[in-house]
């Protein structure tokens, strides 16, 4: 907010106005409130990153509503006394000749937003606030420009005194003098800075094959939960020396402060496991290392434990892969298949096809092994002569062995389950369980023998199934690249070396699963959106051409935000994508200022050429001020993308700060070689 500003004292140079502009700002911010507490939605991280977001574009509506204005004014009072105008006619005239243009404006910025509310999720669960924060403000900043911004300019600005200054600010002088070089040399040769800009469009655009893609970007949590997989069958007391070890090697790494273990989970949990599962909690100070670093360097020492799967992330980051996939990594390749023994042999054939490929971490296949089981296979025939049926005599083992909760027993204020089951004597083994004896429908009391054949196997431990079919989990986290060509590499690997028999098959889930589907969504959605936003340019401009050139300014914001990505994380994720589809809407308001303008001079009666070079210099400072103030107000966000709670802000701030340059400085001079070359008559004299 202080540079927003900075920004405004250094162009308008004038302290009124500065204070006119800046009322927008906390008066969206509260329109913003009220509005998340009317969709019950919560101040956190994400609605203040889409107010963050925010800050810089509220306040452009109001700038360039107070900036033409003042400039109205100050030709004004140039007027003879006869010739002059009240103060109120002035003000009311010169906001209504913007009116059009800022709400166009801003209702495309909303309108490139609503990809956002389409979101399923967890991205949709993420974004979705921030775009209701981000609209909700930008709304405001609408009804404020329209509304308040007039009022207090006739009140403000209403004394003569304010513009005996003729001459504009130092900062807007100097940037017209150099602006002023430029436009004339593109009004000479404008086809040379078309294709100028075509050429740096297409070398963009060929950077984006070497960009990489990812779901989410990495969060930093500041902890680390390390999973820790022994064989199935392992007893608690080999288990709890296993995770002692493992402690042990994260608390000689100097990086790890603390660390906190829980062995197993009890049955009754959402997610029961065995106690040959551990998870680690590890708080970590990065004391000068990168967090890749301290992973490999983790990684390492943890290979050296036997018998066990250790997949490292962090609380957030791992809840979010379980919950999309189920598994506790970023890639979860799962083989489908009828035998469960066959299914493994295909597992572990994956296993060794993906160890060499570069990026993969912490591989695994789901721990499956053969335990050895009691098999009750009912004999019917048997079961008939008695009058039992097959469910009577599934409930009946199943209360005798498992038990049943019948009642509470109260001690004091404690309740206890009163569980009823056979004694010892008759479960435990297989001698036992031949002697247990079960009353059936026709009053005899027989053994369990005399309704079924009971015999001792070894089977799987656990057999995981997705949509009825059985599978077996091969599971990798991804380290050093990105998330899509790691799948890409994987996919062509599975398939240049495994056969699957028929009724086997394999199906990659995860983050890149997530990936492909926001992706494919928020593409479909853009596409419909720029098809809106050209139908309110034609309603604003009532002519399909301007529309068009209006929108060049979108492959013009295109351009910035690629090289801003390529230079920083050099990855696509969801969070670039929504800042790339935020960037389209802030960028079409600067072509719509500039032709719109163009088009009002031309109806004055100027030339078409005079239109271009007059009203580029005039739309000069506002559109040099809007884009300044939306950017500078993102650089704490774009730099502070290692801060917890910015991970997601932080690659939308990037791209949006790298398509406002490339689309402003582009704007000015692409665009009147765009109008003066393709505009026709009648279509600027309207």
């Amino acid at each position: 907010a202080f540079l927003v500003i900075v920004i405004l004292v250094l162009f308008l140079g004038n302290m009124r106005t500065t204070f006119i502009s800046l009322t927008a700002m906390p008066l969206s911010l509260i329109f913003a409130i009220f509005v998340m507490k009317f969709f019950d939605i919560t101040i956190n991280t994400m609605t203040l990153g889409g107010m963050a977001i925010a800050i810089g574009a509220i306040v452009d509506d109001a700038i360039i509503d107070v900036e033409n204005v003042f400039r109205r004014l100050k030709e004004n009072s140039k007027k003879s006394e006869s010739d002059q105008k009240p103060v109120i006619e002035v003000v009311f005239n010169a906001s209504r000749e913007i009116r059009s243009s800022i709400v166009n404006a801003t209702l495309i910025i909303i309108v490139v937003f609503l990809p956002l509310f389409f979101l399923s999720g967890v991205e949709g669960r993420l974004l979705r606030p921030l775009g209701i924060a981000y609209v909700a403000s930008i709304s405001a900043s609408l009804l404020v420009a329209l509304t308040i911004t007039p009022a207090l300019c006739s009140y403000l600005l209403s004394k003569s005194t304010l513009f005996e200054k003729d001459e504009e600010s130092a900062v807007v002088r100097f940037l017209k003098r150099m602006y002023g070089k430029t436009l004339d040399a593109v009004l000479i040769h404008p086809k040379f800075v078309i294709g100028g800009g075509v050429i740096a469009l297409v070398l963009s655009l060929a950077i984006v094959p070497f960009l990489g893609r990812a779901f989410l970007p990495e969060f930093n949590e500041g902890s680390l939960t390390i999973s820790v997989v022994t064989m199935p069958g392992t007893s608690l007391e080999e288990s709890n020396k296993l995770g002692n070890l493992v402690e042990e090697i994260l608390l000689s790494h100097p990086c790890i402060k603390t660390t906190a273990r829980r062995t197993g989970r009890a049955e009754l949990d959402e997610h029961a496991q065995g106690v040959n599962s551990a998870e680690l909690d590890a708080r970590f100070e990065l004391d000068g290392r990168t967090k890749d670093q301290m992973l490999d360097e983790l990684r390492k020492s943890l290979s050296v434990v036997p018998g066990t799967n250790i997949t490292i992330g962090q609380p957030l980051g791992h809840r979010i892969d379980h919950m999309l996939s189920g598994t506790r990594a970023n890639i979860a390749v799962k083989v489908f298949g009828a035998d469960l023994q066959h299914i493994r042999i295909l597992a572990d054939n994956i296993k060794k096809q993906m160890e060499p490929i570069e990026g993969i971490a912490d591989l695994s296949v789901e721990q499956q092994m053969n335990v050895p089981q009691i098999r009750i296979k009912p004999n019917r025939q048997a079961m008939s002569r008695y009058g039992m049926t097959v469910e009577d005599f599934s409930e009946a083992i199943d209360v005798a062995f498992n038990g049943e909760v019948v009642s509470q027993v109260l001690e004091g204020t404690q309740s206890f389950d009163l569980l009823v089951r056979y004694n010892d004597d008759h479960r435990g083994s297989i001698d036992k369980i031949k002697q247990a004896m079960f009353d059936t429908p026709s009053g005899a009391k027989v053994p369990i023998t005399e309704l079924a054949t009971i015999t001792s196997e070894k089977g799987a431990n656990t057999i995981s199934r997705e949509n009825v079919q059985r599978k077996i989990v091969v599971q990798a986290n991804v380290a050093g690249r990105d998330l899509r060509s790691v799948i890409e590499d994987i996919q062509q690997t599975i398939n240049a070396n495994i056969t699957f028999p028929e009724g086997y098959y394999v199906e990659y889930g995860g983050q890149f699963e997530n990936e492909q589907r926001a992706t494919r969504i928020i593409s479909l959605l853009s596409i419909a959106a720029i098809i809106i936003i050209y139908l309110i340019l034609y309603i604003e401009f009532q002519s399909f051409r301007t529309a068009l050139l209006v929108m060049v300014n979108l492959p013009l914001a295109l351009i910035g935000g690629i090289v801003a990505v390529f230079f920083s994380s050099g990855i696509i994720s969801v969070a670039s994508l929504v800042g790339f589809i935020t960037l389209f809407g802030i960028a079409t308001r600067n072509g719509i200022l500039m032709v719109s303008h163009y088009n009002h001079l031309m109806a004055e009666g100027k030339s078409l050429m005079e239109a271009v070079r007059e009203g580029s210099l005039e739309r000069l400072s506002p559109i040099f001020m809007t884009a300044l103030s939306a950017g500078l107000a993102l650089i704490p966000l774009a730099l502070g993308g290692d801060k917890p709670g910015n991970e997601i802000q932080s690659p939308m701030a990037i791209v949006i700060l790298g398509g406002l340059l490339s689309s402003t400085a582009l704007n000015m001079i692409v665009i009147p070689a765009l109008y003066i070359t393709y505009a026709k008559p009648e279509i600027v004299t309207t």
